[in-house]
Formats: structure tokens, C-alpha cells, sequence
């Protein structure tokens, strides 16, 4: 494997990586909101 094709894999690798983990982080911070409602104050 040269170094062209090394690097467009870890590229393709790493912008993967970066979505799923961005992915997976909202889908759980949703899943959080609906377990734990805001409650909004009252005066």
C-alpha cells in the first residue's frame, strides 16, 4: 500500500469515525431528553 492510498484510507477512516461518534451522541443526548424532560418553572 503506497502512501497515497494509506492516506485516503485513514481520511475515509477517520471522517467515519468522526460522523458515527457524532451520530451516536445525538441520538443519546435525544434519547436523554425524552427520559428527562425540561420542566419549565413557573413563577
Amino acid at each position: 500500500m503506497d502512501n497515497w492510498t494509506f492516506g485516503l484510507t485513514l481520511l475515509i477512516v477517520g471522517m467515519g469515525g468522526t460522523l458515527a461518534a457524532l451520530g451516536a451522541l445525538a441520538v443519546m443526548m435525544g434519547l436523554l431528553k425524552k427520559i428527562f424532560p425540561v420542566k419549565e418553572e413557573s413563577n
